[in-house]
């Protein structure tokens, strides 16, 4: 490695590094755990054929620390944890695998709860969930919220009309022309939304089939990937890839906000200065677009329970909202806004800090509500 462990940690601020290794299983995984000074590290668990240990290892550190700027933003009394597990080109993963890894978790007692990630599916989570009591976001019939999807959705529908209530007086979707750029999982349950809400939608996705059927299915409109940046339109939805918001496409925007699901919108954070002083709203993605994690967490509160997570993931407007008034109250970007609102909640909070963390009451009875397989 070019630095050491340590040295990456101090770099990010980790509270702890566990490196794991199951021969037999075939198992190589880099549990990182950033902060929790709000409560337990969680986070999901992802598979990639990454280059090295070192990719590996920054991958599990900063997508950690970046789980408890989205926890702290939301008001979820969770820290920020990931973990990453290292497979070959090609290589399948196997019960056996995410069992040795639910074998770790479980080891730590609490400190950690993982989740699905790139790579991993809620089939995953279960074969997890067999070792471990500390899992998230498993399927409905096994007490989950049966995939996040649409709750990310509806956070960002409620991030749009937080949004809309700053820039144009009203949070009424009703009449605003919204391009969404990407319609799969996410996208399609947000173009029904705002159909639903009397919004006039245009989309846009690499995928062809994607594209018609969402257009056959809601009526919306149709523009090509190559054009979309320029679409005149009220709100500019990026839900597909990230960097979308870089020196190229933000001069060609046509559009008061920009609010999506996206992770990672903006190239880099001068991106975020750009729209600010271009007098674009931008609602910053980790927090317009936590609904699913809002919803996979609530299971944590004695079993999911899908109207309390509606409600949960509600605040997501007035998450929004706070973030705009820090961004008038002391004149920076909304994306600067953000990082400033989860750190104070970390700060005030941060007298209550341990070491070690003691397991709720309400996940240590998880062995109850999840009855061993």
């Amino acid at each position: 490695m070019k630095r050491s462990v340590f040295e990456y940690m101090e770099q990010y601020g980790h509270e702890q590094v566990v490196f794991c290794r199951d021969r037999e299983a075939g198992l190589r995984a880099i549990i990182a755990i950033h902060d929790t000074t709000l409560g337990p590290a969680t986070g999901g668990t992802r598979v990639w054929a990454y280059e090295s240990e070192e990719e590996a290892l920054i991958d599990a550190l900063r997508l950690s620390h970046a789980m408890t700027y989205k926890y702290a933003a939301a008001g979820i009394n969770l820290g920020g944890g990931k973990t990453t597990i290292i497979i070959q080109p090609g290589e399948k993963t196997s019960e056996a695998l995410f069992r040795a890894l639910g074998r770790f978790i479980d080891s730590l007692g609490g400190r950690y709860i993982t989740g699905e990630d790139v790579g991993t599916t809620a089939g995953d989570l279960e074969y997890i969930n067999m070792e471990t009591d500390f899992v998230v976001g498993l399927p409905a019939e096994s007490g989950g919220s049966g995939g996040p999807s649409p709750y990310t959705a509806i956070g960002v529908v409620e991030g749009m009309k937080a949004c809309c209530q700053e820039v144009y007086g009203s949070e009424s979707l009703r009449g605003k022309g919204v391009a969404v750029q990407g319609v799969g999982n996410v996208g399609r349950h947000l173009v029904k939304i705002l159909v639903e809400n009397g919004a006039s939608v245009v989309v846009a996705d690499i995928d062809e089939q994607r594209v018609k059927g969402v257009v056959d299915e809601f009526g919306v409109g149709r523009v090509g990937p190559d054009d979309f940046y320029g679409v005149e339109c009220d709100i500019f939805s990026p839900c597909a890839l990230g960097a979308v918001l870089n020196d190229e496409t933000i001069p060609r925007l046509r559009c008061k906000v920009v609010a999506g699901s996206a992770n990672n919108q903006l190239a880099e954070a001068q991106h975020g200065d750009m729209l600010h002083e271009r007098g674009i709203l931008y609602a910053p993605d980790f927090i317009i677009n936590a609904g699913g994690t809002i919803a996979d967490t609530d299971q944590l509160e004695g079993g999911f329970n899908a109207e309390r997570a509606k409600k949960k993931v509600a605040r997501v407007y007035d998450n929004i909202a706070k973030v705009i008034e820090i961004s008038k109250r002391d004149g920076i970007p909304t994306s600067r806004a953000a990082d400033r609102l989860a750190e104070e909640r970390i700060e005030r909070m941060s007298h209550l800090k341990r070491i070690r963390v003691k397991m709720p009451k309400k996940i240590a009875r998880a062995a109850d509500i999840f009855p061993r397989r």
